[in-house]
């Protein structure tokens, strides 16, 4: 049986929601060993002089706890 823990976390990017994902699952599995899956929960940008400026992403994170 294994058994799954789920952390949320916040990523972000100036090129895309996709790239924000990406970087976010890459930074967690520096530090957190046998993720599984992530979910993207929600996305949003920030603007800066009427243009977007960053895409974000909430990801929630899921992985093996040994």
């Amino acid at each position: 049986m294994a058994v799954m823990k789920v952390i949320e976390i916040m990523c972000e990017s100036d090129k895309s929601w996709e790239d924000a994902a990406a970087k976010g699952v890459a930074k967690v599995s520096k530090t957190v060993s046998g993720t599984r899956s992530a979910f993207v929960q929600s996305q949003s940008v920030t603007v800066r002089g009427g243009e977007v400026d960053s895409y974000r992403v909430n990801l929630k994170v899921t992985f093996e706890v040994k």
